[in-house]
């Protein structure tokens, strides 16, 4: 549906002048192009086109605005017309004339006319029907046959004629290429014509763009927002629809090897199943193994071990392995264990994690044999992995809370319920067709060899691999079109852990099966996990598979193609598959519990499910054929086009034959032999054969073979001149295009998008104005698309062969697409100025979600695939899906390169194409093709360039307009002159060993080329030339051509002396067209410089900055075309440069260079740099430095500033790169190039003047800072702000000691016993600091994710919330307030206040008041811009750059550092700055610089600790220690190497004397010790002293939060904070500091407060100013004009790297660095870090006694139950000192008296809350290893037996730090006092030292529930060691300090001592009742008996009375 407009003239105009129209219609403004100096009639002549959603409504309107043009001021409405359009929504049609009306509303005299048309959905237009078929039934020859005649008929006229005039006489106007372009113009709009704001760069002029804002937000029409900037790559944009955008990255990027690195901590395992176990944990990733050492008799072992897995494959590999973490039992030497239970994933799903890594989660495990058995327990660990060049943030690890809280934090995917189920994953697989014919195995070759037979069939079965299992099918024998009907079932659980399946038709053979084909379905895209979600389902849908060639070779070169790796090249086969998935229900009886793979028949499928088949024409025609390699150009070249087997030489189809209908595969090749001649012969005749007419047209699938013409030395043409080859294939398939149709719908959406954001984010980068416009558009856009895609995607709803998933995905599609147009308005309203950049993150994520919902899991049409044939031989291929070229009616719907021309570039196939092979353009062709039904088949030339003639194939029949062309003849050509003005590249590719190149451009277009000249070692080369191309023919009509010129692709080369030139670049280009009637002026001419982006592969590898037009030579010849006037240079002979008007505006700059002194220079040939000096450059002029007399005495320059001037363009996006290069001066006058650097952007140098009127506080007085002052004052919790016009902020702070006080009350409420917490001063250490710190960090860290989490919910829910109706005034209010909190909040950070740290703390118990330090959890160069304030460093490179697509491997190329900077500006500069006081003209702008004289140092070098070190040894672990590298010096830490580790503290310091600037470089390495053999580097990292040294920040020592000069927190620096303020208003030339009473300080108009008192170690207070001072320092940064942030006092965190795994971190070190000037007072000793030493301490447990145990022996005799008890305990981590008890022989009623002492020795470590454990691995250990566990007691309950093991009944475990206080009696005591323990008080026995009570003993039933199986009642009694030697204690009841013996009853006596007493005891005690029943029951029959046996007596007597 579609509204056209044809704007034909407006008459009677008033003046003369420059006019412009805007016609707009449903808010959409389009714009005509400017018709300049005309009078009284503007005859536009233009169409402009809407696509219609909805039907056009009668009382809809059209609007009209006739502008007079201004290029200065706004445009002036001249007039405006309005129409309502019932009229054509009626009919369908109508012209107008009419007068325009003036702003009052007033008829003017004026005249407008224009013809509108509407055509429908229905493709009718008003009452006629548009002919949409060509087979109209019974209308043999009627009014059709005119039209098809005068269309498509041989040779008649019509197609000179454009093709869209239809016959009726009713003209669609199509003017060349400006229908609106195609994909869903909305919402952008049309520049003028003459604008072609769309192809110009983001440099466009910004007032101009204001201006046309304005001329549209005047007239009330559309937004600012939608004008298009052009992104940097002209070609990106596209503004006509004859052509598509080509692709600019060549290389394919998948299937080549990657490093990976995965990362495993196995911290411990909890709840595993099973009595008594051993554990040992299996990690398993592919099929690499690596196990945990074993644990003995826990169910909750802890291990804390490290694996390290590295890869180096391709990424679809390495994602789709499987991890597998599994627990086994009891595994040793000999045998392999029991499996308790396994927990698998894909690596791709922890790839996909936030920042790749799982950590401190649960795995839950599940037993694969028995899937009803549920949870098997949990294992924690962390799981993380490293791609290259990805960088972990590992969480701190200093003091994990020991999180208990399992469910929390299971090790599941965002998303994923907690609650997995079992389900079964049905994958059915029916059958396959399209196989290759032929077996491609060594056995076929050896048969063919023996019998001859050829053509031996394929024996093809099909594989399934899904979550680790592989399922299989039957083998079905010679066949290429097997069925199978089977399907394989899995069980696994859901949702799964694994992304994909891979399904695998492959080839059974005997020596080894090869696979066919590989398709991978994405299970992501199958199932939607929403709330209106569905689970997986798939088809039955026939899924294509790619690969290598049907050439039948021995061995395939492509056959990783046909193993999914990489791209496949061709089509291999199509396989009918569908996939299920039902949930099981585990309850149920009758369910089968393995997880084997199942494979099972299936009943077969009709042929009707996929879908009704429908035959398909593909058209395609070759209009170029240029850059083809000369290797392949001699022999003659033909293409051959096939799509899935249609076309295909080898072993192609032609139609199903009438008998096989149904079937795709018919008898032999259809598409012509190889054999040259006959392949002509048979394209002259192709179709003599057909005898019907019903189009039955054998297909010509390839172009005749010709020989190409020689371009230029490197690439070769074919001569195609005006006669274009054409092909074209019939071929069957289902028709399943609604599929491919709502993706292409989407598909465009997203391209749109793409292009918009791209365009913003160029805004941003050139700092144009407005990005937010551009923002706004780009959202309008996308919710009008989404819009239009609900209302498209909806029909055809009941189409044959529609599945599960088509409807749900449809569904879900349409949720989404109509919630993103939503949130794209409502972000729309929120995009302000100072959001642009969240908000395009925000849309960024619409993108991602866009491409996925467009990929279509479901295929249809198989792609087609272009080859080239050189002699038969495949060369170079180029895969193009079926849905780019598909047709429809809907304009939306068709793909984006139907019937369009593109740019296609072949390349090699398979491996052949990566690295620079790869690169080179093996052909560049340009093509055209058209897919759709053969029943829509009428416009397949509609898209052509026009002005051709069809040649068709010679025939007999009467159906002549019917057949397609063999070939095109274009007989209109028009002559062109292109000129490409090459200015200059930047920062192109190093491609010689100097580390520059010697780069040239060549320039090619259509069949020419041009070369511009070599410019010697330079990477920033500035050709400043012209190149003409002269006579080039372009074959269409001449309008065309100039909206749709085809690209210039110019490729960049490296010469070399020797050999072929190297590859550097490739970029692509649209030439600004002209034609001869046109005006060569502005606003179009002459054309901008823009720059244009080299790729080379998929990486970048510089800029080209050029324009390049293209002017179309007229009758007149050369002479009309404008003059090139440019200085034509005589010293550059027959080189043209750039002519005046295009190249830029120079101004006079003047650059000032600071040559401060070269670092680490590299040796060069071989000899040593001794003399060198610096060379600067720039356009043309430079500078040298200072020579260095001798580098190795003093390596800095000797004068420190110089300066030149240069001519540079205004435009600072036109800079040239500034190059610096570093030579050195060897005897005789010979120089050599050491290394050199260009500086691309100078921008960030150039200098702007202090700005007078920002930061001067002199209007508001002083300002008044308060900080923590005396106590003594009472504060409130506000932030008071001044008047607006001042930024003064006075902070207040509530007093710490009374908040502590609140919080300590509010404690005591909840009835616990009031912790002794206020931590005596001496027991702190800097490491009580230290963890403080940590604690703070990540308090912080979780303040500010709950922040962002919180502004993440309500931006959510305002989006939800709004839902249709948007109200834009209240969101930015609500939405800034969540900004707002988080930035508080970092701020906080920065400040660190830590006890103020937003909500997060008012939670948090409270702690003693520790000084803290600052933590960084990144390196401090990191925080502070590399400390490059005043002085830079420039790597100065030599060498090759690599080409792997990482630029890590830089560093290699790194040959030394040139330190120094720059300063521009413009001349002449103002007075004021030279005029200042102390101004020093030698320093230029580099004023109060220190200077570089060499200076001695004292450097002290802090090494906290390590964490997560690489594994060095064999058994996983490593013995680092320390290496301190410095200039000549060398510290080894060796002797102390801490054993096997890989977090080890190492806690040292190291002090050592250096002279900068020789020794500037500090190297900390880690090294693994080993007893043999040379010690191995874990990894390094470097620091840079000298920057940190001169660093404006102050980075020579922290500093601290408080001053204090005694204690843990002692002053470091010898220069106290007074000194140092002192200094730094000195050297700012700042006033002050003016200490002042009552605890202040004045420094440059602001005011400190703080403390004044002080207290010494023996407690006086005395006076002083240091704190007034050190809270300055605090602030420095607020200080006006010098002020910058201090350094704090901090632990910095360096990732440690390896020089062979470049970019992987192989763990991190916790350091921090000193520096003091020697010069100075010498500072104190250094402070003491060395790691704490764990206290002894004695742990003594009382087991008095136990009760409820459960009974387990039977009695012999009796069949008595009773139990032998004994109660077993140890200290977790120390099993083999495991104490036992006596045993209580005989208990009856599970009650056991003990009276027993267990006596564990252990040491701890009270800031860890560890216990620390030194033991030897194994025997064979040189040295003990030092474990940290947690302080866990086991206390079990055993029943003896004699001679079999004995029975484990039950246990606990107490963990020391907190665990249940003990019940008073043993009735109180449950399980629950376990179970709860989260609600129930905990105690510490650390604090509490003695505790008693009763404690249940558990164990696990069958149904895996916990029961009580018994209680204890113990005491437990901790000493420190010296108390208990003291009051020393024997074990069980021994001296000293003996126990009384237990009193246990006698039942424990045996039977035969006293067997009376037993049977006593055993019968009385347990049948006392029955045995008392059993009595009443005797003397009630005993009474009954006497009544029975008197009864019949006493009767007798009765009765006669006796």
């Amino acid at each position: 549906m579609a509204l056209l407009v044809h704007l034909k003239t407006i008459r009677d105009l008033r003046g003369k002048g420059d006019r412009i129209a805007k016609v707009t219609f449903r808010g959409l403004s389009l714009y005509t192009h400017v018709l300049e100096n005309c009078e009284d009639e503007a005859r536009f002549d233009e169409t402009f086109r809407w696509p219609t959603a909805s039907r056009v409504d009668e009382n809809e309107m059209l609007e009209v605005q006739v502008f007079n043009y201004s290029k200065v001021f706004t445009n002036r409405v001249i007039g405006t017309f309005k129409m309502v359009l019932q009229k054509v929504a009626e009919e369908g049609q109508l012209e107008v004339t009419d007068t325009l009306i003036d702003d009052n509303n007033t008829a003017i005299r004026t005249s407008v006319t224009i013809y509108i048309k509407y055509t429908t959905m229905d493709g009718t237009v008003g009452v006629w029907s548009d002919g949409e078929f060509l087979d109209i039934p019974g209308d043999p020859e009627g009014t059709f046959q005119f039209e098809t005649d005068s269309l498509l008929s041989g040779h008649s006229q019509g197609s000179g004629v454009s093709p869209g005039r239809s016959i009726h006489g009713i003209p669609t106007f199509r003017k060349a290429g400006k229908g609106v372009f195609s994909a869903m113009k909305l919402g952008k709009t049309k520049s003028s014509k003459d604008d072609h704001k769309k192809d110009e760069p983001a440099i466009l002029d910004m007032e101009d763009l204001n201006r046309k804002a304005m001329r549209l937000g005047g007239v009330g029409g559309l937004d600012p927002d939608c004008i298009s900037l052009a992104s940097v790559t002209a070609v990106t944009t596209n503004v006509s629809n004859k052509r598509s955008k080509p692709d600019i990255k060549m290389e394919p990027s998948s299937g080549r090897p990657v490093d990976y690195q995965i990362s495993i901590t196995v911290v411990e395992a909890r709840q595993l199943v099973g009595l008594n176990m051993d554990p040992v944990v299996c990690v398993e990733i592919g099929d690499d193994k690596k196990y945990t050492s074993m644990k003995e008799s826990t169910n909750c072992p802890y291990y804390n071990e490290y694996f390290v897995f590295d890869f180096h494959v391709p990424p679809d590999v390495m994602f789709d392995k499987i991890l597998k973490l599994s627990v086994i039992h009891s595994k040793n030497l000999l045998r392999s264990g029991t499996l308790v239970g396994t927990f698998k994933l894909d690596v791709g799903t922890v790839y996909s994690q936030p920042e790749h890594q799982f950590y401190r989660k649960w795995a839950t495990l599940s037993d694969p044999d028995d899937i009803t058995a549920g949870c098997k327990g949990y294992i924690k660990c962390d799981i993380a992995m490293v791609g290259k060049g990805d960088n972990i943030k590992s969480p701190h690890k200093a003091n994990e809370t020991d999180e208990d809280d399992i469910e929390g934090n299971l090790l599941l995917p965002e998303g994923v319920p907690l609650e997995r189920q079992w389900a079964r994953f049905y994958v059915k697989i029916y059958r396959a067709e399209g196989l290759p014919k032929m077996n491609t195995s060594i056995m076929a070759n050896v048969k063919k060899a023996f019998i001859g037979e050829n053509r031996d069939l394929v024996d093809p079965y099909v594989q399934v691999l899904f979550a680790g299992q592989r399922g299989k099918t039957s083998v079905q024998k010679s066949s290429y079109e097997p069925i199978w009907n089977e399907q394989v079932v899995f069980t696994e659980m859901f949702p799964p852990l694994c992304k994909r399946m891979k399904v695998q038709i492959r080839d059974s053979d005997k020596v080894n099966d090869v696979a066919i084909g590989t398709h991978f379905i994405d299970l992501r895209k199958i199932a939607n996990d929403g709330d209106k979600g569905f689970l997986p389902t798939m088809g039955p849908a026939w899924v294509n598979m790619y690969g290598s060639t049907r050439q039948y070779t021995l061995m395939d070169e492509h056959q990783d193609l046909n193993e999914g790796l990489g791209e496949g090249v061709s089509f291999r086969a199509r396989l009918l598959i569908s996939v299920a998935v039902e949930i099981l229900d585990t309850t149920s009886t009758e369910i089968v519990s393995s997880t084997e793979v199942q494979v099972e028949p299936v009943s077969n499928i009709s042929e009707s499910v996929t879908g009704k088949i429908e035959e398909f024409f593909l058209f395609g025609s070759f209009l170029e054929a240029t850059m083809i390699d000369r290797k392949i150009g001699d022999k003659p070249i033909s293409f051959e086009v096939t799509i899935g087997n249609y076309g295909n030489q080898i072993d192609g189809v032609s139609k199903p034959s009438a008998a096989k209908k149904n079937k795709k595969e018919g008898g032999g090749g259809g598409g012509g032999e190889s054999d040259e001649e006959e392949s002509e012969l048979i394209q002259q005749n192709s179709s003599e054969d057909e005898a019907d007419d019903d189009g039955d047209l054998v297909s010509v699938s390839s172009s005749p073979p010709m020989k190409p013409v020689i371009t230029d030395r490197n690439y070769f043409h074919l001569p195609y001149f005006e006669k274009k080859p054409c092909i074209y294939i019939k071929s069957w398939w289902q028709d399943q295009r609604r599929r491919l149709y709502n993706s292409n719908i989407m598909d465009k959406i997203a391209d749109k998008l793409e292009e918009g954001l791209n365009d913003v984010q160029e805004i941003i980068k050139t700092e144009t104005a407005y990005p937010e416009r551009r923002l706004r558009g780009v959202l309008e856009e996308l919710s009008t698309g989404c819009n239009r895609f609900v209302t498209l995607a909806n029909k055809d709803q009941n189409q044959a062969g529609r599945t599960k998933l088509d409807k749900e995905r449809l569904k879900s599609c349409m949720r989404e697409m109509e919630s993103m147009g939503q949130q794209a308005k409502l972000i729309r309203s929120q995009v302000k100025r100072n959001t642009v950049r969240d908000k395009l993150k925000m849309v960024q994520n619409f993108l991602h979600r866009l491409r996925f919902l467009a990929d279509e899991p479901q295929h249809s049409i198989p792609d087609v695939f272009v080859w080239m044939m050189s002699n038969s031989k495949r060369i170079a291929y180029a895969r193009i899906p079926s849905k780019d070229i598909l047709y429809s009616i809907v304009d939306e719907e068709t793909g984006k390169d139907c019937g369009k021309v593109k740019a296609v570039f072949l390349r090699l196939p398979g491996k052949k194409g990566f690295g620079p092979a790869g690169w080179t353009v093996q052909a560049k062709m340009e093509m055209y093709l058209w897919l759709g039904l053969n029943k829509q088949r009428k416009d397949f030339l509609s898209g052509l360039p026009n002005g051709f003639e069809e040649n068709k194939a010679p025939r007999t029949g009467s159906c002549l307009q019917s057949l397609p062309p063999i070939s095109l003849v274009y007989n209109m050509k028009q002559v062109f002159q292109l000129r490409a003005h090459m200015y200059q590249a930047r920062s192109l590719f190093a491609a010689d060993s100097s580390g520059l190149s010697d780069p040239f451009a060549r320039v090619f277009f259509s069949t020419h080329s041009q070369v511009t000249e070599v410019l010697s070692e330079t990477l920033c080369p500035t050709w400043d030339q012209l190149l003409v191309f002269d006579d080039v023919e372009l074959f269409g009509e001449a309008g065309e051509l100039r909206d749709d010129p085809p690209i210039i692709v110019v490729e960049v080369y490296d010469q070399d002396t020797v050999g072929k030139a190297e590859f550097i670049g490739r970029t692509f280009a649209k030439p600004i067209t002209k034609m001869c009637d046109e005006h060569y002026g502005p606003p179009r001419f002459p054309p901008r410089l823009e720059y244009y982006q080299i790729y080379r592969g998929n990486s970048t590898a510089g800029d080209l900055l050029a324009a390049f037009e293209l002017l179309q030579i007229g009758q007149g010849g050369r002479a009309e075309l404008p003059a090139i006037n440019g200085p034509t240079d005589s010293d550059r002979g027959p080189i043209l440069p750039v002519p005046m008007g295009i190249r830029p505006v120079l101004s006079r700059y003047r650059i000032e260079v600071l040559f401060w002194g070269l670092r680490d220079l590299k040796r060069v040939n071989l000899a040593q740099v001794d003399r060198p000096r610096v060379d600067i450059e720039c356009a043309g002029r430079g500078v040298q430095s200072a020579l260095i007399v001798n580098f190795k005495k003093n390596p800095n320059f000797s004068t420190l500033v110089k300066w030149f001037e240069v001519d540079l363009p205004e435009n600072e996006l036109l800079h040239p790169p500034l190059n610096i290069r570093v030579v050195d001066c060897r005897a005789f006058g010979r120089y050599t190039l050491v290394g050199s650097h260009a500086v691309t952007s100078l921008r960030r140098f150039i200098y702007s003047p202090p700005d007078k009127t920002q930061n001067n506080w002199a209007s508001t007085g002083d300002a008044i800072v308060n900080m923590d002052a005396n106590p003594s004052v009472r504060k409130m919790d506000t932030l008071v702000k001044l008047d607006a016009s001042s930024d003064a902020v006075i902070k207040v702070d509530v007093n710490e000691e009374e908040k502590e006080e609140k919080k300590k009350k509010k404690k005591k409420k909840k009835g616990e016993v009031e912790e002794d917490d206020e931590t005596d001063e001496r027991m702190l250490d800097w490491w009580s600091k230290y963890f403080a710190s940590i604690e703070t960090l990540m308090e912080i860290l979780r303040a500010q994710e709950a922040a962002l989490a919180e502004a993440e919910e309500r931006e959510e829910q305002e989006i939800a919330a709004e839902g249709a109706d948007i109200k834009p005034d209240d969101h930015p209010v609500k939405g800034s307030k969540g900004k707002e909190k988080s930035r508080d909040k970092s701020r906080n950070k920065d400040k660190k206040k830590s006890h103020h740290a937003g909500e997060g703390t008012e939670k948090r118990p409270s702690k003693p008041k520790v000084n803290e330090l600052l933590v960084y959890n990144k390196e401090l160069e990191a925080e502070y811009d590399n400390f490059e304030d005043w002085l830079h460093t420039f790597n100065l490179y030599r060498g090759k750059a690599g080409d792997d697509d990482e630029a890590a491997l830089d560093d290699d190329r790194i040959v030394g550092r040139f330190k120094g900077s720059m300063c521009m500006y413009k001349l002449p500069l103002s007075e004021e700055i030279t005029r200042e006081a102390g101004f020093d003209p030698n320093m230029g702008m580099f004023q109060s610089i220190p200077h570089n004289d060499p200076i001695n140092v004292l450097v002290r070098v802090f090494v906290v600790r390590a964490t997560d070190l690489h594994p060095a040894d064999v058994n996983g672990k490593a013995d680092p220690y320390v290496v301190i590298k410095l200039g000549k010096s060398e510290l080894k830490d060796k002797e102390n190497y801490i054993s096997k580790q890989l977090n080890p503290v190492f806690g040292k310091a190291f002090d050592m004397e250096a002279t900068f600037p020789m020794e500037s470089m500090l190297t900390v390495s880690v090294y693994d010790w080993d007893l043999v053999g040379t010690d191995d580097l874990i990894g390094e990292t470097k620091i840079d002293l000298e920057n940190r040294y001169y660093s404006k920040h102050r980075a020579t020592c922290g500093i601290a939060n408080n001053y204090s000069v005694h204690g843990y927190n002692m002053w470091r620096d010898p220069m106290k904070p007074s000194q140092i303020l002192a200094k730094l208003c000195k050297e700012g030339k700042l006033d002050g500091p003016h200490y002042g009473p009552g605890g202040r300080v004045k420094v440059a108009n602001r005011i400190f407060m703080g403390a004044t008192e002080i207290e010494d170690e023996t407690g006086l207070k005395k006076q002083t100013d240091e704190h007034l001072a050190l809270t300055v320092l605090k602030h420095w940064e607020e200080i006006p004009r010098v002020g910058c942030k201090l350094i704090p006092e901090h632990v910095e965190t360096r990732p440690l790297l390896h020089p062979e795994k470049p970019g992987i971190e192989q763990g991190r070190i916790e350091m921090w660095v000193d520096m003091f000037p020697m010069d100075m007072p010498a500072p104190g000793p250094a402070i003491d870090i060395s790691p704490r030493k764990p206290k002894k301490y004695e742990l003594r447990v009382v087991i008095w006694n136990t009760d409820e145990v459960i009974l387990e022996d039977d009695d012999y005799f009796t069949g008595e139950k009773s139990s032998d008890i004994f109660v077993r305990g140890w200290l977790k981590g120390q099993q083999e000192d495991k104490q036992d008890t006596d045993v209580h022989y005989h208990s009856l009623t599970g009650e056991g008296n003990f009276n027993w002492r267990f006596v564990f020795p252990f040491d701890y470590l009270m800031a860890e809350e560890k216990i620390v454990i030194s033991k030897k691995e194994s025997m064979f250990s040189w040295d003990e290893t030092e474990y940290k566990i947690p302080a866990r007691l086991t206390l079990q309950v055993w029943d003896a037996d004699h001679f079999s093991a004995d029975d484990f009944l039950g246990a606990i475990e107490l963990d020391l730090n907190r665990f249940p206080r003990g019940a008073k009696t043993a009735k109180q005591s449950s399980i629950g006092m376990v179970q709860n323990e989260a609600e129930l008080p905990c105690i510490s026995i650390f604090k509490q030292k003695r505790v008693k009570g009763w404690w249940p003993f558990m164990a696990r039933d069958e149904n895996d529930e916990m029961e009580l199986t018994g209680k204890v009642e113990a005491e437990l009694h901790l000493m420190s060691a010296e108390e208990a030697e003291k009051s020393p204690v024997g074990l069980g009841r021994n001296e000293p300090d003996p126990l009384e013996k237990p009193n246990r009853p006698d039942t424990s006596l045996m039977w035969f001592v006293n067997p009376l007493k037993s049977i006593h005891y055993f019968i009385w005690h347990n049948y006392r009742w029955l045995i008392l029943k059993a009595l009443g029951l005797l003397l009630l029959l005993l009474l009954l008996g006497l009544f029975l046996y008197s009864f019949p007596g006493y009767l007798v007597k009765k009765m006669l009375g006796a």
